[in-house]
């Protein structure tokens, strides 16, 4: 299968997130080196490639977790890494949702109350944000877990909570790092068959970073980053 370049493929009027010619360094060691890539409005995006290859540092710069030295990162067409900080912080709590490879639970917390959280933090009164977190337990096949803590949940069971946790908000865009990397092959089917049911049924966009095919093939479209460069596995979608 060919393979051909993303740069060319960007149209922003009709992405929802993109970056465009990004670079990034750690120090004296680039990540990014002009890396390009579209994302449309309800759209799966599976980023691919090999460790080191830049894919989790592109997916940090489109959430506004890291600024680019240079290029673009816009959501609906809006440039959003002159953002300041503050800024940017609000965009990760009330616009994009995020789902980690180890769940990542505050072990403080109960699991209604991980859920709940983007929701506390975002200003929703306590109540309201419990009930609403607790629709997805049933949602997501974990009901009668909402009571416990991390400790007391299996790893399936705690990165569902997690996946609750980055959607109970109805985030516009879910960034997705490696979700299934902690899981045994069925759990992480699973929980990849509900993302992707539950961003379907919400119309939300994912940018979904793995290095498993059998992850990647859940997403309408693959990329691969390699030397922080881009390219497409698959055809963009029809406009």
């Amino acid at each position: 299968m060919s393979v051909v370049t993303v740069a060319d493929e960007i149209r922003p009027t009709a992405a929802m997130i993109e970056a465009i010619e990004v670079f990034f360094d750690f120090g004296q060691t680039p990540a990014l080196r002009g890396a390009s890539v579209s994302i449309r409005e309800g759209e799966i995006l599976a980023v691919m490639g090999p460790s080191g290859s830049g894919k989790s540092t592109l997916l940090h710069c489109l959430a506004g977790i890291l600024v680019p030295k240079s290029g673009e990162i816009r959501l609906s067409g809006t440039r959003i890494d002159t953002y300041p900080e503050s800024e940017r912080s609000s965009l990760r709590r009330d616009t994009f949702g995020f789902v980690f490879q180890f769940g990542q639970l505050v072990p403080e917390l109960t699991a209604e109350e991980n859920v709940a959280l983007p929701l506390l933090l975002g200003g929703v009164r306590r109540n309201d944000a419990l009930a609403r977190a607790r629709e997805w337990f049933g949602r997501l096949g974990i009901d009668g877990l909402e009571r416990r803590r991390s400790g007391e949940l299996s790893g399936g069971q705690a990165q569902r909570v997690a996946l609750a946790r980055g959607l109970v908000a109805r985030p516009k865009v879910l960034f997705a790092d490696e979700p299934t990397g902690s899981l045994d092959s069925l759990t992480g089917e699973l929980v990849m068959e509900l993302l992707v049911t539950a961003a379907r049924q919400d119309g939300t966009t994912v940018v979904l970073v793995t290095h498993e095919p059998r992850v990647a093939a859940y997403a309408d479209r693959e990329v691969v980053v390699r030397d922080g460069r881009v390219s497409s596995l698959t055809p963009d979608l029809a406009p």
